[in-house]
């Protein structure tokens, strides 16, 4: 209270994990079935012999995606792949999305059936089942909500809290290509919106753009830790940022680590862009968000095993929570590692 008033707490300085912690502070489980609540890239059930996990996204409009430049087929698959992929990154397989949309007027049948047809291809590729959901009126725009799925062994299953010391840090793909592409539109959108008669700049581009609009889940991932009988020791998908998401590990686990520079994975066509934009690559492979990639963490002994891993990339140990989480830079140089990656929550000041 300020002056007999109450005062109220924007929700900027908390942020999107400040904002869940603090809203979920005091709940329990009441069913021994929930195996794993809040916290993680999905929730963990008791199933039978196995373990079910379930994952929910919400993908808003102008905060999420722009139909300036997301065609709605392209944004039905991307819905979807976004929350396949963090089911991948329980090191499980999805099997099951339910879709729920909320539309405003504007939209028409014909745009909501484009909207389905790239939803439908996401299901038929990854193989998961379109079992339900839900529509209603929207009063602006488009909601999407997808929630996904998915089944793993009990000796399988990986969260985010069991990296340890002396373990070997991995990506599953390069990053910041995902980051580039969105620059690209960004800047489309503005000199159409200043020029509606010039045509788009996009040739030589494609990789970065469907990074951006058109993201792939990493399922063979987990068939080729299937197939090695490999169980990473820590794992999440990288949304929003390696370097955000990295110390989401080393929180749930306890541990700090190192990254070095000069092994960042990064596409050539992404380095080149960064340049043209005046961005240092590896800081868009640190902070860019929404590659969809796995970093996931591993035994030492598992070395042998992911060291000739197609599209795989050792980039730092897991050290004690002691050292902090580190960046080794290709100039020889140690600094703390900050993330500067997506925040879900902007001010309006």
């Amino acid at each position: 209270m300020e002056n007999g008033k109450p005062t109220f707490t924007d929700v900027n300085t908390l942020g999107e994990f400040g904002l869940i912690e603090k809203l979920t502070a005091d709940i329990t489980s009441s069913h021994k079935s929930t195996i794993k609540g809040i916290g993680d890239d999905a929730a963990v059930l008791q199933y039978g012999d196995q373990h079910l996990v379930v994952s929910t996204d919400l993908l808003v409009e102008g905060i999420h995606f722009d139909l300036i430049y997301s065609p709605l087929k392209h944004l039905g698959y991307k819905a979807i792949i976004v929350n396949l992929s963090d089911i991948y990154a329980m090191n499980a397989v999805p099997t099951q999305v339910t879709v729920s949309v909320a539309i405003s007027n504007k939209y028409s049948v014909e745009a909501m059936e484009e909207l389905y047809a790239g939803i439908k291809e996401a299901c038929r590729i990854y193989k998961v089942d379109l079992i339900g959901g839900d529509t209603t009126s929207s009063p602006k725009g488009m909601t999407i909500s997808v929630t996904a799925i998915g089944t793993v062994a009990k000796d399988k299953i990986t969260y985010r809290s069991g990296a340890k010391k002396g373990d070997i840090l991995c990506v599953s793909g390069d990053l910041g290509g995902a980051y580039l592409g969105l620059q690209i539109l960004e800047r489309e959108k503005q000199l159409y919106l200043s020029n509606p008669g010039i045509k788009p700049d996009l040739e030589n581009q494609k990789y970065v753009l469907e990074r951006q609009l058109k993201p792939e889940a990493r399922k063979d991932m987990i068939a080729y830790f299937d197939k090695e009988k490999l169980v990473p020791t820590a794992m999440m998908d990288i949304s929003d940022g390696l370097a955000s998401d990295l110390m989401h590990i080393c929180k749930a686990s306890g541990v700090g680590a190192y990254v070095e520079e000069a092994k960042l994975p990064i596409n050539q066509e992404a380095q080149m862009l960064a340049l043209k934009f005046k961005l240092d690559p590896a800081t868009t492979a640190l902070n860019g968000g929404e590659d969809y990639e796995l970093l996931f963490t591993i035994n030492e002994k598992d070395l042998e095993k992911i060291r000739y891993m197609p599209s795989t990339y050792i980039i730092g140990e897991i050290t004690g929570a002691e050292d902090g989480i580190k960046l080794h830079t290709s100039g020889g140089n140690i600094h703390p590692l900050k993330a500067q990656g997506w925040t879900h929550f902007e001010s309006n000041q």
